[in-house]
């Protein structure tokens, strides 16, 4: 297997980490060696990109530093003098110790196996065989855009545990691309990858409408505020000391009829204009195509994202419906494959998601379009589930209600401070209660196709999960007391993907048994004892 944008001779020795720390004129000589090996540093525009990226943390520290000065009477060029020299100092800092991480990484690709060599204080060797590769995730911060930059991410189906997938950040954008298609096309001619490309899917803006539908809208706004102030509070401000805020409260307190509202109205619009933002900015661009072989996905209008996922690492799809979207009949689609990763902490949309919020047809077409419907094969039908499933639920919502009236009536026994009007509660509760039940009655559903197992639940987070058959590897069966009086119990497939497992809730005892053994035909018989 060759790769033409790669030196891929396999010629190399690994020496151990010990052996490395402990003698660097010997670990010199193997570097000097490994460059003739195919060894690459990453992009030398790093160093540029990092001395940019610290004027992040160059500016809250100008600000400190600027009002400690002026607060001791210091001159103005005296503190911008100083403010010039720490700016200066942080810069050289994130500069010197990218320098220094470039000089001390290397990558190569081999016909076998792709290999990092980094670490600063501590040295580390990585190894990863080509045929274990499950996904490359390529992205690029406005930073690194503006440089030419891009960060790999190679995925290799692994889900414990942080440092499981290999990094090489940064690369060139043509480099990234470059290693890209050669960890994923094999021996396939580049000519090939074009001819066939598919648009599963494409951004249209109208989608925005659905960004709003979810429940960040009601509590971003005060997300915000409370981290603006905590991020004031930490530079010195004192929001509470100042005449303006102090008017604004005692107006408030005076009036606490109109002050709630428009709180809440301004709570609610900053929520509506961050979540506006948000979808713009993850989903802009929004491109999903199929490759020969692979899914690729296009996102980020800011910080660009593609994500390739090979499909035979596809175990099926999941259409999601939170109960603001579903009632706003929008629904989004998630992959379920091996291999992908962990979303970070900087990250706000799952990293399974290969559409954004969308219309919920819409969104079942591309869900069939991913996993592959033959011509002619017919789409699994979604069954009821057993009366007794939903008077299961009304249970427990009817217990959920008397006891949220016991805590009242505990409380207000013992303390008596309970006022009359929370005994309003549990009496608005109690609807509530029943119409979540009956609704989550109602999502539940399984079926059964040709090549997938289908399964619906949820109320307040619905979805719908099309699983391939070949890819369920065992079943775990669960009945609790009351289900086995109700004549009920619970199937989960278990699979390599996703979540790891899928529910069938409540289902039929007899249905139940009969659908795990009729899907994997085989796996479930030596723990079945039939009926003569």
């Amino acid at each position: 297997m060759t790769a033409p944008a790669f030196n891929e001779r396999d010629k190399h020795t690994e020496a151990t980490e010990a052996g490395e720390a402990g003698q660097p004129g010997k670990h010199a000589e193997a570097a000097e060696a490994g460059d003739r090996d195919g060894w690459r540093g990453l992009a030398g525009r790093s160093v540029a990109a990092s001395a940019v990226m610290s004027l992040a943390i160059v500016a809250p520290v100008v600000v400190v530093l600027g009002r400690i000065l002026l607060g001791d009477d210091w001159s103005f060029a005296a503190v911008a003098g100083v403010n010039a020299l720490a700016a200066a100092v942080i810069i050289a800092a994130a500069a010197g110790y990218d320098l220094l991480r470039l000089r001390t990484t290397r990558w190569r690709l081999t016909g076998e196996r792709l290999e990092l060599r980094s670490g600063v204080a501590e040295r580390r060797h990585r190894s990863v065989p080509r045929e274990r590769v499950r996904s490359v995730d390529i992205t690029a911060d406005p930073v690194r855009r503006a440089f030419g930059l891009a960060v790999v991410k190679v995925g290799t189906g692994e889900h414990t545990g942080d440092g499981k997938e290999l990094t090489l950040d940064p690369l060139t954008r043509p480099e990234a691309e470059a290693l890209r298609r050669t960890l994923l096309e094999g021996e396939r001619a580049p000519e090939a990858a074009s001819a066939d490309d598919t648009v599963v899917a494409r951004l249209e803006w109208a989608w925005i409408r659905y960004a709003p539908l979810t429940i960040w809208t009601f509590i971003g706004g005060a997300i915000a505020a409370g981290a603006l102030y905590k991020l004031l509070d930490m530079l010195g401000f004192d929001l509470l000391a100042m005449d303006t805020l102090k008017g604004a409260w005692g107006w408030a307190s005076a009036h606490p009829w109109l002050a709630a509202p428009a709180v809440l109205a301004a709570n609610l619009l900053f929520g509506l204009l961050g979540a506006l933002a948000l979808f713009a900015e993850a989903w802009g661009r929004y491109r999903l195509e199929r490759e020969p072989g692979r899914l690729r996905l296009h996102r980020g209008l800011l910080t660009t994202r593609s994500l390739t996922l090979e499909e035979r690492r596809l175990r099926g799809v999941e259409v999601a419906e939170p109960l603001l979207l579903r009632l706003g009949g929008g629904a989004r689609v998630k992959a379920v494959a091996t291999g992908l990763r962990k979303a970070e902490d900087n990250e706000t949309e799952d990293v399974a998601a290969l559409t954004p919020p969308m219309p919920r047809e819409l969104a079942w077409e591309v869900a069939a379009k991913v996993y592959g419907t033959r011509p002619g094969e017919a789409h699994p039908v979604l069954l009821r589930h057993p009366r007794a499933a939903r008077a299961r639920r009304l249970r427990w919502a009817l217990v959920t209600v008397l006891v949220t009236a016991a805590a009242l009536g505990v409380l207000d026994t013992l303390f008596a401070w309970v006022p009359a009007w929370a005994w309003a509660v549990p009496v608005a509760l109690a609807p509530v209660a029943l119409g979540f039940a009956v609704d989550a009655y109602c999502g539940l559903g399984h079926g059964l196709g040709p090549r997938h197992l289908l399964t619906r639940s949820g109320s307040v987070l619905r979805s719908t999960v099309a699983l391939e058959r070949s890819g369920i590897v065992g079943w775990t069966v669960r009945q609790s007391f009351f289900q086995r009086r109700a004549g009920l119990l619970t199937v989960s497939a278990t699979t390599a993907a996703g979540k790891g497992h899928y529910d069938v809730l409540d289902v039929g005892q007899d249905e139940g048994l009969r659908m795990a053994s009729v899907t994997v035909p085989g796996l479930l018989e030596p723990f079945v004892m039939r009926k003569r």
